[in-house]
């Protein structure tokens, strides 16, 4: 077996032992790459700087655009997120699912992770294997998709192949999804502020999203102030 293969771990085979393993690789600052409820990912520990550094050299990417977080449980959005401006029981209602909500960032949240921006995505993905990870270490993980930047999101692990001999681990939850339409990673919106939301891209849960918020009597920030 070639060594890029000894970095390949099938999820069901142990799913808790190899969770403890990618826990401890986010440890010692190592980029992994693992499945979401969307997409594959590529994370990190977000407060981390060699780290988040790292992530963007693997992925390629600009590092004036901004990468999410992902955290394990609903009650840790607000540690790093202001959350004052949303509803009682929102972000039980989208979360855990394959939603990023955009909030101002908290004092909390590392200073080199996108230096300058005032706002910060924030995911819990329906993905037991990737809030296990983010609950085992207890910090954030830097999130973005497993590609290169001018590369499709991939769902699955051969198709970002060409990263692995980069990354520390590379988790095989099986193939996401069933079409290429899956492709379209999360929808994003920003509820940074009271009685609004903005869809900053649309994603694969738009119309269930936009249901959700519409039942919490928010109101589309494009249509108010148009």
């Amino acid at each position: 077996m070639s060594s890029i293969n000894r970095k390949l771990f099938k999820i069901a085979e142990n799913e808790k032992k190899i969770a403890f393993l990618a826990g401890k690789l986010i440890i010692d600052g190592l980029v992994i790459g693992l499945p979401t409820d969307t997409v594959y990912g590529l994370a990190a520990d977000a407060t981390n700087d060699c780290a988040i550094e790292k992530l963007y050299e693997i992925k390629k990417r600009d590092l004036k655009k901004p990468i999410a977080i992902c955290v394990g449980q609903v009650e840790e959005v607000n540690r790093w997120g202001v959350t004052v401006n949303i509803p009682e029981n929102l972000l039980e209602a989208l979360l855990p699912g394959p939603v990023t909500i955009l909030l101002k960032r908290t004092d909390t949240l590392e200073k080199s992770l996108n230096p300058g921006v005032e706002k910060i995505g924030i995911r819990i993905p329906d993905n037991k294997f990737i809030r296990d990870i983010a609950n085992l270490t207890r910090r954030p993980l830097a999130l973005t998709s497993a590609n290169l930047s001018d590369r499709p999101s991939t769902l699955d692990p051969e198709e970002f192949r060409d990263l692995w001999d980069q990354l520390a681990a590379v988790f095989d939850g099986g193939k996401i999804g069933k079409s290429s339409a899956s492709r379209a990673g999360s929808t994003v919106i920003d509820l940074s502020e009271l009685g609004k939301y903005k869809i900053v891209r649309e994603g694969c849960a738009y119309k269930e999203t936009l249901d959700i918020l519409h039942k919490f009597e928010l109101k589309n920030k494009d249509e108010v102030e148009s």
